[in-house]
């Protein structure tokens, strides 16, 4: 078993480093956010009343969203040049946090009606997050 931040066969010193970062962290917890939201949209949403299957679609798409920014996330943080990044990383993890968490809210709150336009601008920073990373 090697230790964190350790050099193993499969990941050099380089990219295990990046295993430990808060962005790596966050990124996993990302994720595994979307596939706990995504499991609780397949079997106990659906039972409450008052969801639609527009409404299942959308939990759908943000427990996606988380995913695959989480994935990102974790992508970033490995990478030498990227993970010191001081704009793209809070960027990808604000704006899907605040884009699947306010599509999430939507779905389980329908008063909160002034979330909608939220959810937007959440996925603005989180797009451009990973433009920061071309620049």
């Amino acid at each position: 078993m090697s230790t964190p931040g350790s050099s193993s066969p499969l990941l050099p010193r380089a990219l295990s480093s990046g295993l430990t970062s808060p962005l790596w962290r966050s990124g996993a917890i990302l994720v595994a956010a979307g596939m706990l939201t995504g499991a609780f949209g397949a079997h106990a949403l659906k039972r409450r009343p008052g969801i639609t299957a527009d409404n299942l679609h959308a939990w759908g798409t943000a427990s996606n969203y988380a995913i695959a920014n989480g994935l990102g996330l974790m992508l970033v943080a490995m990478h030498p040049r990227f993970s010191a990044h001081h704009f793209a990383g809070p960027a990808i993890l604000t704006g899907g946090a605040v884009f699947s968490g306010s599509i999430m809210a939507l779905v389980l709150f329908k008063n909160l009606k002034f979330l909608g336009p939220i959810t937007p601008l959440g996925g603005i920073v989180m797009i451009a997050g990973y433009v920061g990373l071309v620049l």
